[in-house]
Protein backbone atom coordinates (compact mmCIF):
# COMPACT_ATOMS: atom_id res chain seq x y z
CA UNK A 1 0.00 0.00 0.00
CA UNK A 2 1.48 3.82 -0.75
CA UNK A 3 1.60 5.56 2.17
CA UNK A 4 0.15 8.79 1.94
CA UNK A 5 2.06 11.41 0.36
CA UNK A 6 3.11 15.30 1.80
CA UNK A 7 0.49 17.57 0.31
CA UNK A 8 2.01 21.33 0.42
CA UNK A 9 0.45 24.56 -1.51
CA UNK A 10 2.46 26.26 -4.13
CA UNK A 11 3.13 29.66 -2.57
CA UNK A 12 0.32 31.81 -1.45
CA UNK A 13 -1.68 32.97 -4.22
CA UNK A 14 -5.24 31.63 -4.22
CA UNK A 15 -7.67 31.08 -7.13
CA UNK A 16 -11.18 31.52 -7.38
CA UNK A 17 -11.79 28.74 -9.85
CA UNK A 18 -8.07 27.25 -10.71
CA UNK A 19 -8.19 25.11 -13.73
CA UNK A 20 -5.91 24.04 -16.52
CA UNK A 21 -2.54 23.06 -14.87
CA UNK A 22 0.13 23.22 -17.15
CA UNK A 23 3.68 21.79 -16.42
CA UNK A 24 5.64 23.97 -19.71
CA UNK A 25 8.11 20.98 -20.84
CA UNK A 26 10.70 23.51 -22.39
CA UNK A 27 10.19 26.20 -19.63
CA UNK A 28 10.04 23.39 -17.01
CA UNK A 29 7.79 26.04 -14.80
CA UNK A 30 3.64 25.77 -14.47
CA UNK A 31 1.06 27.47 -15.66
CA UNK A 32 -2.83 27.30 -15.08
CA UNK A 33 -5.58 29.85 -15.04
CA UNK A 34 -8.60 31.43 -12.98
CA UNK A 35 -11.48 31.42 -14.75
CA UNK A 36 -13.67 33.86 -12.92
CA UNK A 37 -10.39 35.86 -11.57
CA UNK A 38 -9.80 36.11 -15.70
CA UNK A 39 -6.10 35.47 -15.21
CA UNK A 40 -3.29 33.66 -16.44
CA UNK A 41 -1.02 32.25 -13.88
CA UNK A 42 2.78 31.07 -14.17
CA UNK A 43 4.49 30.17 -11.13
CA UNK A 44 8.33 30.14 -11.57
CA UNK A 45 10.63 28.27 -9.32
CA UNK A 46 11.18 29.97 -6.35
CA UNK A 47 8.64 32.54 -6.28
CA UNK A 48 6.12 32.43 -4.07
CA UNK A 49 3.76 34.36 -6.25
CA UNK A 50 2.83 33.71 -9.58
CA UNK A 51 3.69 36.35 -12.77
CA UNK A 52 -0.35 37.23 -13.43
CA UNK A 53 -1.58 38.19 -17.51
CA UNK A 54 -5.29 39.60 -16.80
CA UNK A 55 -8.16 38.46 -19.22
CA UNK A 56 -11.04 40.49 -20.71
CA UNK A 57 -13.00 37.33 -20.26
CA UNK A 58 -13.20 33.87 -18.68
CA UNK A 59 -10.10 31.91 -19.72
CA UNK A 60 -11.33 28.20 -19.71
CA UNK A 61 -7.44 26.24 -20.35
CA UNK A 62 -4.35 26.95 -21.85
CA UNK A 63 -1.70 25.34 -24.42
CA UNK A 64 2.59 25.72 -24.76
CA UNK A 65 2.76 26.89 -28.24
CA UNK A 66 5.79 25.51 -30.47
CA UNK A 67 7.12 28.86 -30.94
CA UNK A 68 6.49 30.19 -27.26
CA UNK A 69 3.50 31.68 -25.84
CA UNK A 70 0.20 30.26 -25.07
CA UNK A 71 -3.45 29.36 -26.61
CA UNK A 72 -5.50 30.54 -24.38
CA UNK A 73 -9.24 29.34 -25.20
CA UNK A 74 -11.58 32.26 -23.67
CA UNK A 75 -15.58 32.45 -23.76
CA UNK A 76 -15.09 35.09 -26.24
CA UNK A 77 -12.36 32.84 -28.57
CA UNK A 78 -9.03 31.66 -28.81
CA UNK A 79 -6.03 34.18 -28.42
CA UNK A 80 -2.49 34.08 -29.06
CA UNK A 81 -0.85 34.82 -25.81
CA UNK A 82 2.73 36.09 -25.77
CA UNK A 83 3.90 35.48 -22.30
CA UNK A 84 7.25 37.39 -23.01
CA UNK A 85 5.50 40.71 -24.07
CA UNK A 86 1.94 40.19 -22.62
CA UNK A 87 0.48 40.85 -26.41
CA UNK A 88 -2.87 39.27 -27.43
CA UNK A 89 -4.46 38.86 -30.51
CA UNK A 90 -7.50 36.64 -31.29
CA UNK A 91 -6.77 33.22 -33.39
CA UNK A 92 -10.49 32.06 -34.01
CA UNK A 93 -13.54 33.05 -32.86
CA UNK A 94 -15.73 30.72 -30.49
CA UNK A 95 -17.81 27.43 -32.31
CA UNK A 96 -20.92 28.60 -30.18
CA UNK A 97 -22.68 31.53 -28.22
CA UNK A 98 -20.86 32.88 -26.02
CA UNK A 99 -24.10 34.17 -24.46
CA UNK A 100 -24.55 30.66 -23.43
CA UNK A 101 -21.95 28.75 -23.47
CA UNK A 102 -17.75 29.28 -22.63
CA UNK A 103 -14.56 27.40 -23.79
CA UNK A 104 -13.59 24.73 -20.22
CA UNK A 105 -11.13 22.03 -20.32
CA UNK A 106 -9.00 21.41 -23.38
CA UNK A 107 -5.37 19.80 -24.30
CA UNK A 108 -3.04 19.09 -27.14
CA UNK A 109 -3.18 15.35 -28.32
CA UNK A 110 -0.31 13.50 -29.27
CA UNK A 111 0.04 15.20 -32.74
CA UNK A 112 -0.41 18.51 -32.16
CA UNK A 113 -4.04 19.28 -32.56
CA UNK A 114 -5.51 21.34 -29.61
CA UNK A 115 -9.15 19.66 -28.57
CA UNK A 116 -11.12 22.10 -25.99
CA UNK A 117 -14.25 21.06 -25.03
CA UNK A 118 -17.32 23.46 -24.06
CA UNK A 119 -19.39 24.04 -20.93
CA UNK A 120 -23.40 25.31 -21.11
CA UNK A 121 -23.87 28.33 -18.48
CA UNK A 122 -27.51 26.34 -17.88
CA UNK A 123 -25.60 23.12 -17.31
CA UNK A 124 -27.65 21.84 -19.67
CA UNK A 125 -26.59 19.12 -22.84
CA UNK A 126 -25.38 22.00 -25.40
CA UNK A 127 -21.86 21.90 -24.96
CA UNK A 128 -19.59 19.31 -27.22
CA UNK A 129 -15.67 19.00 -27.45
CA UNK A 130 -13.92 20.52 -29.95
CA UNK A 131 -10.82 19.45 -32.28
CA UNK A 132 -9.41 22.59 -33.54
CA UNK A 133 -7.92 21.99 -37.16
CA UNK A 134 -7.03 23.93 -40.02
CA UNK A 135 -7.68 27.09 -38.86
CA UNK A 136 -11.44 25.95 -37.20
CA UNK A 137 -13.42 24.51 -34.57
CA UNK A 138 -15.01 21.23 -35.17
CA UNK A 139 -17.74 19.24 -32.80
CA UNK A 140 -16.19 15.95 -31.82
CA UNK A 141 -18.23 15.00 -29.34
CA UNK A 142 -21.90 16.50 -29.18
CA UNK A 143 -24.12 16.70 -25.99
CA UNK A 144 -22.53 17.27 -23.45
CA UNK A 145 -23.16 19.64 -20.26
CA UNK A 146 -19.75 20.21 -18.87
CA UNK A 147 -17.21 18.83 -21.04
CA UNK A 148 -13.83 17.84 -19.17
CA UNK A 149 -11.47 15.29 -18.42
CA UNK A 150 -8.73 15.21 -21.74
CA UNK A 151 -6.04 12.75 -21.60
CA UNK A 152 -4.34 10.40 -24.21
CA UNK A 153 -3.13 6.97 -23.70
CA UNK A 154 0.78 6.68 -23.43
CA UNK A 155 0.33 4.90 -27.27
CA UNK A 156 -1.71 7.75 -27.91
CA UNK A 157 -4.49 4.99 -29.45
CA UNK A 158 -6.93 5.64 -26.87
CA UNK A 159 -8.32 9.21 -25.51
CA UNK A 160 -10.34 10.03 -22.89
CA UNK A 161 -12.73 12.92 -21.29
CA UNK A 162 -15.75 13.02 -19.44
CA UNK A 163 -18.52 14.70 -18.78
CA UNK A 164 -18.97 16.06 -15.04
CA UNK A 165 -22.67 16.55 -14.64
CA UNK A 166 -23.08 13.22 -15.97
CA UNK A 167 -20.64 11.67 -13.37
CA UNK A 168 -18.85 10.26 -16.02
CA UNK A 169 -15.73 9.17 -17.98
CA UNK A 170 -15.49 8.21 -21.36
CA UNK A 171 -12.54 6.63 -23.55
CA UNK A 172 -13.14 6.16 -27.47
CA UNK A 173 -10.29 4.48 -29.89
CA UNK A 174 -8.04 7.19 -31.22
CA UNK A 175 -6.35 7.58 -34.55
CA UNK A 176 -3.26 9.64 -34.30
CA UNK A 177 -2.27 10.11 -38.21
CA UNK A 178 -6.11 11.90 -38.55
CA UNK A 179 -7.56 12.83 -35.19
CA UNK A 180 -10.18 11.24 -35.43
CA UNK A 181 -12.49 9.26 -32.84
CA UNK A 182 -14.21 5.38 -32.86
CA UNK A 183 -15.75 3.33 -30.53
CA UNK A 184 -16.90 5.86 -27.33
CA UNK A 185 -17.60 3.91 -24.24
CA UNK A 186 -18.27 4.52 -20.65
CA UNK A 187 -15.03 4.25 -18.76
CA UNK A 188 -16.06 4.96 -15.45
CA UNK A 189 -19.20 5.85 -13.63
CA UNK A 190 -19.56 7.61 -10.46
CA UNK A 191 -22.49 7.51 -8.35
CA UNK A 192 -24.49 11.27 -8.33
CA UNK A 193 -25.26 12.95 -5.28
CA UNK A 194 -27.92 11.23 -3.66
CA UNK A 195 -29.97 12.72 -0.22
CA UNK A 196 -29.05 10.96 3.01
CA UNK A 197 -26.01 9.40 1.38
CA UNK A 198 -22.46 10.01 1.64
CA UNK A 199 -21.06 12.00 -1.88
CA UNK A 200 -17.92 11.09 -3.31
CA UNK A 201 -17.39 13.92 -6.20
CA UNK A 202 -17.91 14.19 -10.31
CA UNK A 203 -15.30 13.54 -12.57
CA UNK A 204 -13.47 17.05 -13.04
CA UNK A 205 -10.18 17.51 -14.83
CA UNK A 206 -7.48 14.84 -15.65
CA UNK A 207 -4.08 13.77 -16.33
CA UNK A 208 -2.41 10.37 -17.42
CA UNK A 209 0.61 8.57 -15.88
CA UNK A 210 3.18 7.02 -17.83
CA UNK A 211 1.60 3.41 -17.02
CA UNK A 212 -1.71 4.62 -18.65
CA UNK A 213 -3.77 5.13 -15.50
CA UNK A 214 -6.04 8.24 -15.41
CA UNK A 215 -5.76 10.48 -12.87
CA UNK A 216 -9.22 12.20 -11.88
CA UNK A 217 -9.60 15.22 -9.75
CA UNK A 218 -13.39 14.43 -7.78
CA UNK A 219 -15.24 17.91 -7.72
CA UNK A 220 -16.39 17.84 -4.05
CA UNK A 221 -15.44 14.44 -3.47
CA UNK A 222 -11.71 15.72 -1.65
CA UNK A 223 -9.55 13.62 -3.93
CA UNK A 224 -7.43 12.34 -6.74
CA UNK A 225 -8.36 9.41 -8.05
CA UNK A 226 -5.92 6.89 -10.11
CA UNK A 227 -8.20 4.72 -12.57
CA UNK A 228 -7.14 1.59 -14.92
CA UNK A 229 -7.01 1.36 -18.46
CA UNK A 230 -10.41 -1.00 -17.36
CA UNK A 231 -12.29 1.60 -15.21
CA UNK A 232 -11.16 0.28 -11.84
CA UNK A 233 -10.11 2.62 -9.55
CA UNK A 234 -6.71 1.37 -7.99
CA UNK A 235 -5.03 4.53 -5.54
CA UNK A 236 -7.81 7.35 -3.99
CA UNK A 237 -5.51 9.92 -2.74
CA UNK A 238 -7.65 12.48 -0.33
CA UNK A 239 -6.70 16.47 -0.52
CA UNK A 240 -7.62 19.25 2.10
CA UNK A 241 -10.12 20.44 0.09
CA UNK A 242 -13.42 19.51 -0.86
CA UNK A 243 -13.34 20.83 -4.60
CA UNK A 244 -9.80 19.75 -6.66
CA UNK A 245 -10.55 20.98 -10.61
CA UNK A 246 -7.39 19.00 -12.30
CA UNK A 247 -3.95 17.26 -11.65
CA UNK A 248 -1.01 17.91 -13.88
CA UNK A 249 2.20 16.16 -13.78
CA UNK A 250 5.44 18.15 -13.45
CA UNK A 251 8.63 18.83 -12.00
CA UNK A 252 11.97 17.77 -13.19
CA UNK A 253 11.46 13.99 -13.14
CA UNK A 254 7.58 14.07 -14.51
CA UNK A 255 6.73 12.54 -10.56
CA UNK A 256 4.97 16.14 -9.04
CA UNK A 257 0.91 15.79 -9.24
CA UNK A 258 -0.14 19.54 -8.95
CA UNK A 259 -3.75 19.60 -8.20
CA UNK A 260 -5.77 23.19 -9.07
CA UNK A 261 -8.47 23.80 -6.27
CA UNK A 262 -11.87 26.41 -6.36
CA UNK A 263 -12.84 28.23 -3.14
CA UNK A 264 -15.70 30.14 -5.69
CA UNK A 265 -19.33 29.60 -4.22
CA UNK A 266 -18.00 27.35 -1.41
CA UNK A 267 -20.29 27.82 1.86
CA UNK A 268 -17.99 30.05 4.40
CA UNK A 269 -18.04 27.31 7.01
CA UNK A 270 -16.24 25.35 4.59
CA UNK A 271 -13.64 27.83 3.93
CA UNK A 272 -13.26 28.06 7.55
CA UNK A 273 -12.04 24.28 7.67
CA UNK A 274 -10.11 24.92 3.96
CA UNK A 275 -7.54 27.63 4.07
CA UNK A 276 -5.59 25.85 1.23
CA UNK A 277 -9.15 26.16 -0.96
CA UNK A 278 -7.38 27.78 -3.95
CA UNK A 279 -4.10 27.13 -3.81
CA UNK A 280 -2.42 25.20 -6.05
CA UNK A 281 -1.47 21.78 -3.88
CA UNK A 282 1.41 19.88 -4.86
CA UNK A 283 2.53 16.17 -3.77
CA UNK A 284 5.20 13.39 -4.83
CA UNK A 285 4.13 10.23 -6.88
CA UNK A 286 5.64 6.86 -8.35
CA UNK A 287 4.59 6.92 -11.49
CA UNK A 288 5.56 9.83 -13.46
CA UNK A 289 3.14 11.75 -16.24
CA UNK A 290 3.55 12.04 -19.42
CA UNK A 291 4.63 15.39 -21.15
CA UNK A 292 2.14 18.10 -22.56
CA UNK A 293 2.54 18.32 -26.16
CA UNK A 294 3.27 21.52 -27.98
CA UNK A 295 0.93 22.91 -30.65
CA UNK A 296 2.01 23.87 -33.89
CA UNK A 297 -1.48 26.43 -33.74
Amino acid sequence: MALEPDIQPLGAHRCLLGESPLWHPTEQCLYAVDIPGRQVLRWREGADMPDMWPQDAEPGCIAARAGGGLLVARRDGLWALDTSTGAQHLVSAPPYDPARLRFNDGKVDPAGRLWVGSISDAREPEAALYRFDGGAFAAQVPGLTTSNGLAWSPDGRRMHWSDTKAHRIYVADFDVATGTLSSPRVCAEFKPRTPGEAYGGRPDGAAMDAEGHYWAAMFEGGCVLRIAPGGDVVRRIDLPVTCPTMPTFGGADGRTLFVTTAREKRPAEELAREPLAGAVLQLRVDVPGLPATLTQA
